[in-house]
């Protein structure tokens, strides 16, 4: 087997605005994995908050590519992924992720199935996506809601967390009056206290939110888990769910857990992580960075299993060099065809799907993680992402 690396700008429709930063672009690492005559791929995307540059992932797909060539095929070297002899101690979530996927797809073909059949799916699933109005004033975003309920979506997440909170209530109630029979979710990114949680929370409650997401600071899940005792909202894990681990001490003292293939290593990490939370009283919400659809498309495989599902990722983008996930009409859909069922788009082709809002494709992109090292991998070309941080 053989992979290679290309390295592709994402650049936002609009910029993505959070109560810790603004970001207009992004750098996406693609993975392909060849294995007589037939190709899979992933996506790796880079990530301020896991500390994955662009060099990094280069780097970490080039220690991979030199793993690979260990394996006859791709089917031992899934199950050497899974069991953890295929990547070195200390790979990113990200990078797991990706290359699984790339490897799932490649299987795929290889027995033409997709990928979702093999998961335990017999049928393609389909899932209504949020789609994420960001931080900006109540008039436009209840422009942004009405286009989007018009469009077809029934779920929208408000991103919250602006100095005067008084604005993020005079959002929600713009989005409510413009979308009145949309489900709200809220999303201040950890931006509250947990005194500003106890004073906010009832007050969005009147306003018909369905959940919020990590309302508090990440970094004490003990406390979120005391707010979501109380809270008259359901309560979401995000920042504070970022491992299996982190899942099981919060099952079941929390109403949600946003899994991210990126954070947790995979669609079977993903899946590990919805057993456990299975009948404890918390829900699985699925969610992602932004990326392309070819990033995105794995979660959709496994949508059905989740109680929220926000995969919209890939409609935030300017250009999406994928396609076969749709999510224009508020709907995504896993491909039926062989693997993951994406496909590159035709170049210059137009897409109706793209513009404002996403899943929570900047969350927490104001710090990297400790411990993450930049290097560099020659031979792909470089195209550095671009945030620009929010005061």
């Amino acid at each position: 087997m053989k992979l290679t690396q290309t390295t592709v700008r994402l650049v936002l429709a609009e910029p993505l605005r959070i109560s810790r930063s603004t970001m207009t672009a992004r750098d996406a690492v693609r993975l392909t994995v060849e294995h007589e005559g037939l190709s899979g791929h992933g996506e790796a995307v880079t990530s301020v908050f896991y500390g994955l540059d662009t060099p990094t992932l280069q780097r970490l797909a080039a220690l991979t590519a030199e793993s690979l060539t260990r394996f006859a095929g791709p089917e031992t070297a899934l199950h050497a992924l899974r069991v953890g002899e295929l990547t070195g101690p200390g790979t990113p979530a990200a990078m797991t992720a990706a290359t699984e996927a790339a490897l799932l797809d490649l299987v795929g073909k290889r027995t033409a199935t997709a990928v979702h059949r093999f998961l335990g799916s017999p049928v393609a699933p389909r899932a209504a996506t949020a789609r994420t109005i960001s931080l900006m004033s109540p008039g436009r975003a209840a422009t942004q809601a009405r286009a989007l309920a018009d469009a077809g979506f029934s779920l929208i997440k408000i991103k919250a967390g602006d100095p005067d909170p008084e604005t993020d209530l005079d959002r929600v109630r713009a989005v409510r009056a413009a979308a009145p029979r949309a489900r709200l979710l809220l999303d201040p990114n950890g931006a509250w206290t947990a005194g500003q949680a106890r004073t906010l929370l009832p007050r969005f409650a009147e306003l018909g939110v369905e959940a919020v997401e990590q309302p508090l600071t990440p970094g004490d899940p003990e406390a979120l888990a005391r707010l979501a005792a109380r809270s008259p909202v359901p309560v979401i894990a995000d920042e504070d769910a970022v491992t299996y681990e982190d899942a099981r001490r919060l099952a079941g003292r929390v109403h949600g857990i946003n899994v991210k293939l990126p954070k947790c290593g995979g669609v079977h990490a993903a899946l590990r992580i919805a057993t456990l939370i299975e009948g404890s009283d918390t829900d699985l919400m699925l969610g992602c960075l932004t990326a392309s659809t070819l990033g995105i498309a794995p979660a959709v495989h496994i949508a059905d299993r989740a109680r929220w599902a926000d995969l919209d990722g890939h409609l935030l983008l300017a250009h999406d060099p994928w396609t076969g996930i749709g999510g224009a009409d508020g709907f995504v859909t896993a491909g039926g065809e062989p693997g993951l069922g994406v496909r590159p788009r035709a170049v210059g082709a137009p897409r109706a799907d793209a513009g404002s809002g996403s899943d929570a494709a900047a969350v927490a992109e104001d710090a990297p993680r400790a411990g993450a090292d930049a290097g560099s991998c020659a031979g792909s070309r470089v195209a550095a992402a671009s945030w620009s941080e929010a005061s």
